[in-house]
């Protein structure tokens, strides 16, 4: 976590607090609540949030003078250990982290949640730089189909990229939707299988078909691992018909 992060398919990964509450059988076999529970902290409804100390806060200061000089993208994912849409969010981090979002012009933030039907309510209207890249967990049809327009919608008022975390894998995943004569789909998908000794199997299928339909449609890829012991292991994994790695346009 920090500056440099083992996630493929972000640079760093800022987490405003620790600690959440699962919401899906996405969360069953969570590495976040396992690696906060060897640290010694709890985990779910009720437990305090663990707050993160001002020198932690102004490391993406030091990320954003950086990204400048080099001119390269720089991807922030957040939160991997919280959800930043949780309802227990310790007072006043959130707004914390809008202010930071707004200071730091050259970073993008990729802001991903098992709870898009918070983005209503806790996003700013908008953000100085717009920033911001809007995404969701969705494991399986039933919470894409539930999760995706509900992101649409709160990332199309903004006018902010969306994205979606198919990770883990627990079922097929097919894109559809269609307003106005063109699909509404996600820009960006990212495919993962479940790691860790509890994993539950992938299908190599699924994402041969959501690969097809982001084709299609116009969705950039990103295949992240195949089920497996450690995220490394499920990366070498990957078939090289799959070994696809996508961002799309800022």
């Amino acid at each position: 976590m920090g500056q440099d992060t083992s996630i493929s398919w972000c640079t760093s990964t800022f987490n405003c607090w620790w600690i959440c509450t699962e919401v899906s059988d996405g969360c069953d076999n969570c590495y976040a609540r396992t690696l906060a529970k060897r640290y010694g902290y709890g985990w779910g409804k009720g437990v305090p949030r663990r707050v993160m100390s001002d020198a932690y806060w102004k490391e993406p200061l030091k990320w954003n003078r950086l990204a400048e000089a080099s001119g390269e993208p720089w991807r922030v994912f957040c939160a991997s250990m919280a959800d930043v849409m949780d309802d227990e969010a310790p007072e006043g981090q959130r707004e914390r982290l809008w202010e930071l979002i707004d200071t730091t012009p050259h970073l993008t933030w990729l802001l991903l949640t098992k709870r898009p039907q918070r983005y209503s309510r806790y996003l700013p209207a908008g953000f100085k730089h717009n920033n911001v890249w809007l995404g969701a967990t969705t494991e399986n049809q039933e919470n894409y189909d539930l999760r995706w327009p509900i992101l649409f919608k709160a990332a199309s008022a903004r006018y902010l990229t969306t994205f979606v975390s198919y990770e883990p894998a627990l079922g097929p995943v097919r894109l559809h939707g269609v307003m106005g004569g063109y699909p509404i789909v996600p820009e960006w998908m990212i495919f993962g299988g479940e790691s860790g000794p509890h994993r539950r199997p992938m299908e190599c299928k699924w994402a041969e078909d959501v690969l097809a339909d982001c084709k299609v449609m116009g969705t950039k890829f990103w295949m992240k691992q195949m089920d497996a012991r450690t995220p490394a292991e499920g990366a070498a994994l990957i078939p090289a018909h799959l070994l696809i790695h996508e961002h799309p346009q800022k």
